[in-house]
């Protein structure tokens, strides 16, 4: 009787976690859908109606997506913006958590609360004092600026989150490795960071997505030739009954990417966020 109750309770379960999944699903198929048909059939119907009538769907759009130069320079953009930004958080993130973790230097205490202080203060607070710096340095509308204002914004959390995390390491691992001779470097580019890669990963993907996914920074620091993909697409939607056949595509394309990155690395996320949770 248990054994059919818990077959039962599993089925229900999983049951639910598939249509969550269908749920999830529905808005990316519709908008991939979209992103195949005409602008003549949007108008007449929604994107369901390609299962009456699948002849409306064709790579005409994309086709158009590649031929404006304006939409392909504005996700070029995303990624020159997105990649460095990523790797340098992650990079400086795992120096200075590495450091706060195991290294004694003077007011290390201190400077890690003024790090985590940093956590609640509102990016809109910091948005036109440094504009008005990025000005003065000439850094204003361009891509390494918007980078920067990243990398500033994104390093509190970084750092706290990995410096807790390289924190719960055994002392006696790393004890172990000073005692058979091993650099500070060296520990931490071949010990801690091979254990620390979940971590790693997880930083690494919520980085990516934010920044991937940001309008409000990009939108006052970046000019027209260094504005990423989701102002451009903001742009494009003031005239959405004449460009869909490019809005959809493109909000398609901005979509999928980072829902890519985080499939690719789902199994480092997962053991990211699991870290810890057994010990």
């Amino acid at each position: 009787m248990n054994a059919v109750r818990r077959g039962l309770a599993n089925g229900v379960v999983q049951g639910l976690l598939v249509l969550v999944g269908l749920i999830w699903v529905t808005p990316l198929a519709g908008l991939f859908l979209s992103s195949l048909r005409s602008a003549q059939d949007t108008a007449k119907g929604g994107w369901w109606t390609v299962f009456a009538a699948p002849g409306q769907l064709s790579f005409d759009n994309y086709s158009a997506l590649l031929a404006n130069s304006g939409m392909t320079q504005a996700f070029w953009n995303t990624v020159l913006i997105s990649v460095p930004t990523t790797v340098l958080v992650v990079v400086l993130a795992a120096l200075a958590g590495y450091a706060f973790a195991w290294l004694d230097f003077p007011g290390r205490d201190a400077v890690f609360l003024g790090v985590v202080a940093l956590l609640v203060v509102p990016v809109q607070i910091g948005l036109l004092p440094v504009a008005k710096l990025f000005g003065q340095l000439g850094l204003f509308g361009t891509i390494p600026g918007v980078v920067l204002f990243h990398v500033a914004y994104g390093l509190p959390f970084a750092v706290f989150l990995l410096r807790n995390y390289f924190a719960e390491m055994p002392k006696e691992m790393l004890e172990a490795a000073r005692m058979d001779g091993g650099s500070e470097w060296r520990i931490f580019t071949r010990l801690v960071l091979p254990v620390g890669r979940p971590a790693l990963a997880s930083l690494a993907i919520f980085q990516f997505l934010w920044v991937w996914n940001d309008m409000l920074v990009a939108l006052l620091f970046a000019d027209s030739s260094a504005q990423p993909l989701t102002v451009a697409l903001q742009s494009q939607v003031r005239q959405f009954g004449s460009n869909i056949d490019v809005l959809a595509p493109g909000a398609f394309l901005s979509l999928i990417v980072p829902v890519a990155v985080f499939f690719a690395f789902q199994r480092h996320f997962v053991q990211g966020v699991m870290a810890g949770s057994v010990k």
